[in-house]
């Protein structure tokens, strides 16, 4: 086992755990038998003294005495007028009322009789037997006392042949116990290798593994089940990510090569033709808008996704942005056929950040022209339901499979699956909403269906005064011509 392995470190600690107990039971042993010993003689005679108290005067009384006594291996005495009435010497207990040679029970007895004291509890030497003596006395009404007395006997030399086998003990229970940590540890650390193994392959960026232990330890079957999601979702951001790679790469190689094969024309054969040098400069230009575009889009996405994007919002009337955004898709109307419906039944404040929410209106409606039917109609409503602004746009397309829905928010997802350029837009326009709607913390969706595919968001509306309206800090006009393309 390596020094440092979790294997290791868990025999270690059941070891020591388990010589931790044999230390104690040993220290107790050692320290506390003799004194443990002394404390539940004491509670026995204790005991026995209550028993006395308990059935005084009744039947049979001699009889119990001599019962109590027996059993418990105790002397018991009842003294009257300082002297013994009833003692269970008779039967060979050892009473200090017989030791001669020592005074001091009768010192104490003799205080306690006539003391107002109602129990008394000392330790005394009985050179008679040369022995260590309990004494309890209680009394039991104004003319009579119960002594009960136990001899501690020396347990040392009761113990002796204990201790080798308690050492035997230890040790085949130290034996025990590292076999045992062994293989509890080997139980335990097998299926969290296994996990470290294959999670190495997976950081090497092989995904073809199951994260699985055969185990039916709920932690370790958690952490396999999470390792095995993670997987999934690291799976799925690499194929994100060449997608990305690929993608964008396509967006910037077809700019790129236009801008130059027109700056080529332009130096080599269309720089004397006025006409023809000036729609070489225009695709350049527009090329170039188109990588700007791109760029923008690209970055916006990386400020919203990192939480980054400071959102600085402002009331304003959301009915004046959605017409202002429409508004730049009339040269569709006039050059395409397309024709934008816009539905709004008032006048409503809300609270956000203005550019990005014309930010999102752009990107859905932008969506909504690219994959609208053949009709070329998208329709757009504003309702207020439940003191809430609801946006919807909707196109007349052929609808989106319910297994793609989940998906139409990820960077340039086709619900082809194969890639291709799209009228309007990088194909970055729908994640791009997810985040700053997400940022906005609001609510989002899609509905999709063979008539048509609806997108939604909810603002709450802004509770203002009267005058709110006349409040809004910046002109439509000075927006407007301020505002970056997006």
């Amino acid at each position: 086992m390596k020094r440092n392995s979790l294997k290791f470190h868990f025999w270690i600690y059941f070891s020591a755990f388990a010589i931790l107990i044999l230390v104690l039971l040993g220290s107790f042993q050692i320290l506390l038998l003799n004194k443990y010993y002394e404390w539940s003689r004491n509670n026995n005679i204790e005991d026995v003294a209550n028993k006395i108290k308990k059935s005084y005067n009744t039947s049979n009384y001699q009889m119990t005495l001599d019962m109590l006594s027996y059993s418990n291996d105790v002397c018991i005495e009842i003294v009257t007028d300082n002297q013994v009435y009833y003692s269970s010497d008779s039967i060979s207990r050892g009473c200090m009322s017989n030791d001669h040679q020592n005074n001091n029970f009768e010192k104490y007895r003799s205080y306690f009789l006539k003391s107002y004291k109602q129990e008394i509890r000392y330790k005394l030497k009985n050179s008679r037997y040369n022995t260590t003596v309990l004494v309890y006395g209680l009394k039991l009404d104004k003319s009579k006392s119960a002594f009960v007395s136990t001899t501690l006997v020396p347990i040392s030399s009761t113990i002796t042949p204990f201790k080798k086998l308690f050492l035997y003990l230890s040790f085949f229970v130290l034996c025990l116990s590292f076999i045992i940590a062994y293989f509890v540890s080997k139980r335990i650390s097998n299926p969290i290798e296994k996990l470290n193994k294959a999670s190495k392959k997976m950081a090497k960026g092989d995904y073809d593994i199951h994260f699985e232990t055969g185990e039916d330890i709920a932690e370790i079957n958690e952490l396999a089940t999470t390792l095995n999601n993670t997987k999934e979702e690291l799976l799925k951001t690499d194929i994100l990510q060449r997608e990305l790679l690929a993608n964008v790469s396509h967006d910037l190689k077809t700019p790129l090569t236009l801008i130059k094969a027109n700056a080529e024309m332009v130096k080599d054969l269309t720089y004397n033709n006025k006409k023809k040098r000036d729609s070489n400069l225009n695709v350049i230009i527009d090329e170039t808008d188109r990588l700007n575009l791109l760029v923008e889009d690209i970055l916006d996405l990386s400020k919203a996704q990192s939480k980054t994007m400071d959102l600085k919002k402002t009331k304003f009337n959301i009915d004046d942005i959605m017409k202002l955004v429409i508004s730049r898709f009339s040269v569709l109307e006039q050059t395409e056929g397309y024709k934008f419906n816009y539905f709004c039944n008032g006048k409503y404040l809300v609270y956000a950040d203005e550019k990005r929410i014309e930010q999102v209106l752009y990107n859905l409606i932008s969506n909504a022209v690219n994959y609208t039917g053949d009709d070329k109609i998208i329709n757009i409503y504003i309702k207020e339901i439940e003191n809430k602004i609801k946006i919807e746009i909707q196109d007349t397309g052929s609808g989106i499979n319910d297994e793609d829905l989940q998906h139409i928010w990820d960077k340039y997802y086709k619900t082809d699956k194969s890639y291709h350029r799209v009228t309007m837009g990088t194909g970055l326009g729908l994640s791009i909403v997810k985040n700053l709607l997400e940022l906005h913390q609001f609510d989002y969706g899609v509905l999709s269906g063979d008539s048509g595919t609806t997108f939604y968001f909810v603002m709450d509306k802004f509770k203002g005064d009267k005058n709110g309206r006349k409040n809004i800090s910046k002109s439509r006009k000075e927006i407007h011509n301020n505002r970056k393309s997006i």
